[in-house]
């Protein structure tokens, strides 16, 4: 909750606590702590003990000297966090990363409507196409997923039966989801274009060069301070991914040329328009969904034979009963929605949020009330505010039947990985994922063409820089 009336919070008001220590040696020392010494959760986690606070002052990396200011004021529970979805409060503008911003030659020389804040009008523009463009797909989704994840399917079963018996859960998904993505906005198989078969590599290297100094390797401790010095000096040009960025955009313009035709005639310059689309299929689409897809494996693998069992159960009986695999269908497995909104909840896979305060504010945890000034960079870690403890009962533990039921639904409102509460919709007029109903509807989709295939699966997981590295060992086959 936030207000700029320090008069209308019944709540004590307080000094933010926290420090940004000495200028240079402050960042820097957050930052090691951050990657190298403690540990992302960790980090948050001291810091909330140490000061007895949920809202505080630190510094967030990257730091000297890509960052030229790392202030920030941490939101860390579930109260204070949705301030940054307030755009009347909150401006959005260039902070999509966090301190810093990538090269706009990254994106073609254009400020893309992810970087841009909801007051500026060529947001609204874009991001209305944006929302008609996937209203216009909507009979595909199905459809064109089931196909894409029966490709996939395949493939998982070929590797278990090569001679590592074990199969690349990564790889083979983010090949199905960079596929689906493509033929669902262009129509067009993206081996037919320049992209060849290379996409999902090609999205890698044009995102790893712009995220870079938010990552860690995990590479071993002597070698911290080389990895850190390599990718937090200076930015990585980028001119060192321009082909894969080039051979992306040749593809999206031939094969997506109808798409661009009708950005053409909502006002939107036709190059405009396709790196924004470039933008939207590689960063926020198949950059979210190789992540989504491995958390939602990871999670539901560690429930075990018990959860899949129910799950298997749930979805064969749903599917026999309309006769088919339908949104009428999906919509009545109560269960399968449930998993899919507690693994959004439990490990969301945007963990952080930004934005600069647009007027003095004064915000609200569940037990004081802070004073952030005008210009303030706010930040919010999205696993300490949808793990609250005071909104969720076992906020640590996967709990599957969590949202089932009118109780469970009332919690949708602490679901906040599409930049927005669960119960709201995205807009031209907010920040909120364009894609946040597809995701949602692809996750629950995903689980359904599993348990008709499988009644239960091992596998084994380990962290990477993004999310889990997933490795299924076996798939039991369904008598279904």
């Amino acid at each position: 909750m936030a207000t700029s009336d320090t008069t209308a919070t019944k709540l004590p008001l307080k000094e933010i606590p926290g420090s940004y220590g000495l200028p240079f040696f402050g960042p820097m020392s957050d930052r090691h702590d951050y990657f190298y010494h403690q540990g992302r959760d960790k980090f948050f986690a001291d810091r909330i003990q140490k000061y007895k606070a949920t809202v505080i002052r630190t510094n967030m990396p990257p730091g000297p000297f890509i960052s030229s200011n790392p202030k920030v004021i941490a939101l860390l529970d579930g109260v204070s966090f949705q301030i940054l979805f307030d755009n009347s409060k909150v401006d959005k503008r260039d902070v999509l990363d966090g301190t810093f911003m990538p090269s706009t030659s990254f994106t073609g020389g254009y400020r893309v409507c992810a970087f841009q804040d909801t007051t500026e009008p060529s947001h609204t523009l874009l991001k209305t196409f944006y929302l008609n463009l996937l209203a216009s797909k909507h009979a595909s989704f199905i459809p064109l997923f089931r196909n894409n994840l029966s490709e996939h399917f395949a493939d998982l079963e070929d590797q278990l039966a090569g001679r590592s018996s074990k199969a690349d859960f990564n790889t083979s998904v983010g090949s199905a989801s960079f596929n689906f993505l493509f033929r669902l906005l262009t129509g067009q198989d993206p081996s037919a274009t320049k992209i060849g078969s290379d996409g999902p590599t090609l999205v890698t290297t044009w995102l790893a060069a712009q995220l870079a100094p938010l990552a860690t390797l995990g590479l071993p401790r002597i070698f911290n301070y080389a990895e850190d010095f390599l990718i937090r000096t200076i930015p990585l040009p980028a001119w060192t991914v321009k082909s894969s960025y080039k051979k992306l955009c040749e593809g999206f313009a031939s094969a997506g040329s109808s798409v661009l035709d009708e950005a053409e005639r909502l006002g939107i310059k036709r190059d405009e328009a396709c790196h924004n689309l470039v933008f939207m299929l590689g960063f926020n689409a198949q950059g979210g969904l190789v992540n989504q897809f491995p958390i939602l494996m990871k999670w539901v693998g560690l429930g075990g034979e018990s959860l899949h069992r129910q799950l298997a159960e749930e979805i064969r009986s749903v599917v026999k009963e309309e006769n088919g695999v339908s949104l009428r269908a999906l919509d009545r497995m109560t269960l399968t929605k449930s998993v899919v909104y507690e693994v959004m909840r439990i490990e969301p896979a945007v963990p952080f949020q930004y934005g600069k305060a647009r007027e003095d504010l004064v915000v609200e945890s569940h037990d004081a009330a802070y004073v952030i000034k005008k210009g303030e960079m706010i930040f919010g870690y999205q696993p300490f505010a949808t793990k609250d403890p005071k909104i969720f009962e076992r906020a640590e533990e996967f709990v599957a039947h969590r949202f089932v039921g009118p109780d469970g639904e009332k919690l949708l409102n602490h679901v906040l990985w599409s930049n927005g509460r669960e119960t709201e919709e995205p807009t031209p007029d907010n920040k909120q994922c364009p894609a946040k109903n597809l995701v949602v509807l692809l996750c629950r989709l995903y689980l359904v063409e599993f348990f008709l295939r499988y009644d239960t699966f091992t596998f084994d997981f380990k962290p990477v820089v993004l999310g889990p590295q997933v490795t299924i060992k076996s798939l039991v086959k369904s008598s279904y």
